[in-house]
């Protein structure tokens, strides 16, 4: 595997995984932000250059120092080619499979190989997949191909208004970093604070703050800019502060040029519906994520 290293190579890379939307975007919107300062100090293998069929993304071997800390020891994936991405990430130097880890991709597809990587490397995986959806000025700039205006609902895609006095929009503190673990459905441990605390410090964070300063509504970016952790207090619920929440992040990070993206549980109607409504557009493709664990 070949490490890209310096900003032309990363560039060319973000490029042709442009021609490759919507199933590169997770590791699009890495490579993006790897291009904006490479905050999280990942790294980016493929198998051959440039043309490639499988590209890597992963965080430095000196940041992968807690083998059960699957937050931290997450890669993202995406390939043209399912075969040559089973022999690439049963390569050592690919992926640490002596540890708790995550693999996160846009490409379902990928479930056949990391399933037959788990019987051939004794793990025990488990596959989340989720709806994927980015938004409007996002599928008009990335992937226009995927524009209907004819399945936008009516008006302008603005929540309804807040009462202002009560409710302050702001960014969060790393101190609120327990407060929005307790409610992320994917945390709620330690390890998962850190990294929500980091993912705080890294990129912009979103909230409402009461008029005591303490969040009641908030939502993150994740490694590979990918918008999520989104919480509400219950006693704050059905209200429409999420959705005022996520349009005000939206305008803010259009403003930086961002890919903007998010996933929503199949189950969960009420954000499917914020997202209809904000004028996010659905995916063709799927949010997919393995939590793979030795055995």
């Amino acid at each position: 595997m070949l490490h890209l290293q310096g900003p032309q190579m990363l560039q060319m890379l973000e490029k042709s995984l442009r021609k490759s939307l919507p199933e590169s975007l997770k590791v699009y919107g890495t490579i993006f932000h790897m291009n904006q300062g490479n905050p999280f100090k990942l790294k980016a293998l493929v198998d051959k250059w440039p043309d490639f069929n499988t590209v890597v993304v992963r965080p430095q071997e000196q940041d992968m120092v807690d083998d059960l800390d699957h937050y931290t020891n997450t890669y993202q994936i995406y390939s043209k080619d399912p075969k040559n991405c089973q022999e690439v990430l049963g390569l050592p130097e690919v992926i640490n499979w002596k540890q708790h880890l995550q693999i996160q991709s846009s490409q379902s597809n990928l479930n056949e190989v990391i399933q037959n990587l788990a019987a051939s490397k004794s793990f025990k995986v488990k596959h989340t997949e989720r709806f994927l959806y980015a938004e409007l000025d996002t599928v008009k700039k990335l992937i226009p191909s995927l524009l209907d205006v004819k399945n936008l609902p009516p008006g302008d895609g603005k929540p309804k208004a807040i009462n202002q006095e009560m409710l302050k929009l702001s960014s969060l503190d790393v101190t609120h970093a327990a407060l929005v673990n307790k409610f992320w459905h994917f945390g709620g441990n330690g390890r998962s604070q850190r990294f929500i605390e980091r993912c705080i410090q890294t990129f912009p964070t979103f909230c409402l703050l009461e008029p005591e300063g303490n969040p009641v509504c908030w939502n993150l970016m994740d490694q590979t800019g990918e918008i999520r952790m989104a919480g509400t207090l219950p006693e704050y619920r059905k209200q429409g502060l999420i959705s005022y929440v996520v349009y005000n992040q939206t305008k803010a990070l259009n403003n930086l040029g961002f890919p903007i993206y998010s996933h929503v549980d199949k189950n969960n109607k009420i954000m499917q519906k914020m997202n209809y409504n904000l004028h996010h557009i659905h995916m063709p493709c799927t949010w997919n994520q393995w939590n793979c664990v030795p055995l």
